[in-house]
């Protein structure tokens, strides 16, 4: 029988990917999810069950009915300003809903777990690759919210042989080469998504924060992978589990980065026009660079990022963005082929 794979917040953006991949390679996915950020219309590869992680009876009848070999489990606020100015929605939501979740799993026979987690959890650490190992102290609710969860992961497996996998990633980025699904969050933060709207003319606040750190140009760096490789790791994830792997954590990333200016670049060569945007000062906390070592998911989950060149994350982003939610905004503009 095909097994059954139950993915909370299967409606948003990583998690509608990994759906699609898991379906790709034999698994049935179910997704659970309150539509709070997600979209209904992004469930497009097994059932949809409406429920809320922070409510264990939602979650006890979801696992009751699917019956799943494994969970992943992407239900998680991610604003880390929003975090700052209401802990207390993320401590609830992604601390004590995850606790939620990993009770469930356990009162139910010991379900494996594929958490999704953030190198948020990291902070800022003064290293040019991060490891597993490196030292994580978050600076921020949301970074903290994951951390905690990890933590009870770790504790579940010791104490009662709950096995899991948390997956630190990094940069998210890029759309469904179909067209299938994409990004679309109700409130954008992120770069990539931002730097294209500005250029489409449907965002008029674009700030790039700090042009003086000790970087090629002055910007930021970070490391950008494209969101079906994430969906490929999680699938990845799930068949180390279910094939008796032992409870660990990995990054995944491609383990170079590009700075905020050679991704606006990148963005005004893709869609022949340029990003409009204001330069402000850096926010308290952003560090100079973050690039992940990704050599762990390599050796131990046989991953490695395929999709992710910047041209690329870039490229597919912006024919989601361009073709499938505003096509009109385009016709300025002149996509890559």
């Amino acid at each position: 029988m095909t097994q059954k794979i139950l993915v909370l917040g299967g409606a948003g953006y990583i998690g509608s990917h990994t759906c699609k991949k898991l379906r790709q390679k034999g698994f049935d996915p179910v997704t659970f999810d309150n539509l709070s950020d997600g979209h209904g219309a992004f469930v497009k590869w097994g059932e949809l069950i409406l429920g809320d992680i922070r409510s264990k009876p939602d979650l006890d009848a979801a696992i009751a009915k699917v019956a799943p070999a494994a969970i992943i489990h992407f239900a998680a606020l991610a604003y880390v300003g929003e975090s700052v100015s209401d802990p207390a929605k993320y401590y609830e939501n992604n601390t004590l809903g995850s606790l939620n979740v990993v009770q469930a799993a356990a009162d139910a026979g010991n379900i494996p777990i594929i958490f999704s987690s953030t190198c948020a959890t990291y902070g800022t650490p003064d290293v040019s690759l991060i490891t597993e190992e490196t030292q994580q102290q978050p600076i921020n609710p949301y970074g903290r919210s994951k951390r905690m969860v990890e933590q009870i992961l770790q504790d579940f497996s010791a104490a009662y042989d709950l096995r899991s996998v948390s997956l630190r990633y990094f940069n998210a980025a890029g759309g469904d080469a179909d067209l299938e699904v994409g990004e679309a969050h109700r409130q954008e933060t992120h770069l990539i998504p931002r730097a294209i709207l500005s250029a489409l003319g449907r965002i008029d606040d674009f700030a790039v924060f700090g042009d003086d750190y000790d970087t090629s140009d002055g910007s930021a760096v970070r490391d950008y992978i494209h969101v079906s490789d994430l969906a490929e790791a999680h699938a990845a994830a799930c068949s180390y589990l279910l094939n008796g792997g032992r409870t660990d954590v990995f990054n995944l990333g491609v383990g170079k980065g590009y700075s905020v200016f050679e991704v606006i670049k990148a963005v005004e060569a893709e869609l022949n026009t340029s990003v409009p945007f204001r330069q402000e000062p850096r926010r308290p906390g952003d560090p100079a660079s973050l690039i992940s070592d990704p050599a762990k998911a390599k050796r131990l989950l046989g991953f490695e990022a395929k999709h992710s060149s910047l041209e690329n994350i870039i490229h597919t982003a912006a024919r989601w963005h361009c073709l499938d939610w505003q096509p009109k905004a385009c016709e300025t503009v002149t996509l890559n082929a």
